[in-house]
């Protein structure tokens, strides 16, 4: 049986994923940026220009594949995405999913949550855009964006954590996840397998966040899979820096873990609403943070220290197509 994964051009076989990014935000944005009209206007043909720019410079490294998690309430736009495949041929999977409590736009669910109909209400969702397509795009997600909180997972992230196991329990889609500050990663995939999510097709997302190789190997133990995803983002959002990050991830490769880790940098190409501004010290700082910091600093880092060719293949492509076809990884 052939196994496919969905793109917002179609499906696709996961042998033809190719090199893999698993996070990346062609447009992001903070809820409440659509209030801003007036001063963060959204130029589409100037955004596309943008995102078109930084598809090819992802592909000028060999990338044949994007996952593209914005939630659905931070400017989740699937037509978009859909402009820069049929631009360049980058394949480009989006999700259904919100954002965690914190940063996301809890009030409509929170509402329907009081109603007593909200978690139905989300795996109706799910379920919907998953099988049939999201709003009349007739284009499906490749995955559920789930999130969670700093140090917990609220009452209200749980509602989707719960409708996102029951659907991929039906549909066998993939979960990705977001951890704020790396934290609640064991939490995570212990929660969402024993609610009867397949471990083979769970992403726990942003561990990089956490400098403790023991605390990665406790996610990984339960047969996930993890992003380090999160390359050139330091200092902001409690972030390490990216020799911090390399230092971990060298541990884990050495204890061979190498089949269950997916590099990325979570990079936003196009702010919705204005985009933040950031003083000079923090600018610098953030340098690295675009779609070529992996390929142009973080890989020859890594040769230097004796990681292999292979190894690198599979954290930016072997792993991606595992992960999409459901392959256990041996714990």
């Amino acid at each position: 049986m052939v196994k496919t994964v969905e793109t917002v051009t179609g499906p696709i076989s996961v042998d033809q994923m190719g090199k893999t990014l698993i996070h990346e935000h062609f447009v992001f944005g903070y809820p409440g940026y659509q209030g801003d009209v007036t001063l963060g206007y959204f130029n589409e043909e100037e955004a596309l220009e943008a995102a078109v720019g930084a598809a090819r410079q992802m592909m000028s490294y060999g990338i044949q594949t994007v996952v593209d998690p914005t939630p659905n309430e931070c400017g989740r736009n699937p037509l978009f995405l859909k402009k820069i495949s049929e631009a360049t041929g980058l394949q480009t999977i989006c999700a259904t999913g919100y954002y965690y409590e914190g940063e996301g736009a809890p009030p409509y669910f929170k509402l329907r949550q009081g109603l007593g109909t909200a978690e139905a209400e989300i795996y109706e969702m799910f379920m919907k855009e998953v099988t049939d397509g999201i709003g009349g795009t007739g284009i499906k997600p490749g995955i559920i964006k789930l999130g969670s909180s700093k140090d917990e997972i609220t009452e209200y992230e749980k509602m989707f954590f719960r409708a996102a196991a029951k659907v991929q329990k039906e549909t066998g889609i993939v979960i990705l996840t977001h951890t704020q500050e790396g934290t609640m990663g064991p939490e995570q995939a212990q929660m969402l397998i024993e609610l009867g999510a397949d471990p083979s097709k769970i992403i726990i997302g942003h561990m990089c966040g956490n400098t403790d190789p023991s605390y990665h190997k406790k996610v990984m133990d339960q047969g996930v899979r993890i992003g380090f995803d999160r390359f050139g983002i330091q200092v902001l959002v409690g972030a390490p820096f990216d020799h911090e990050r390399e230092a971990t991830l060298l541990a884990l490769l050495d204890e061979g873990y190498e089949d269950q880790i997916l590099l990325s940098h979570d990079s936003i190409t196009v702010w919705l609403g204005r985009p933040p501004v950031m003083n000079e010290q923090v600018t610098e700082i953030m340098g690295n943070w675009h779609p070529s910091h992996i390929f142009e600093n973080v890989i020859p880092a890594l040769r230097k220290n004796g990681i292999t060719e292979g190894q690198i293949d599979k954290m930016i492509g072997t792993n991606a197509k595992a992960l999409f076809a459901g392959a256990a990884v041996k714990v």
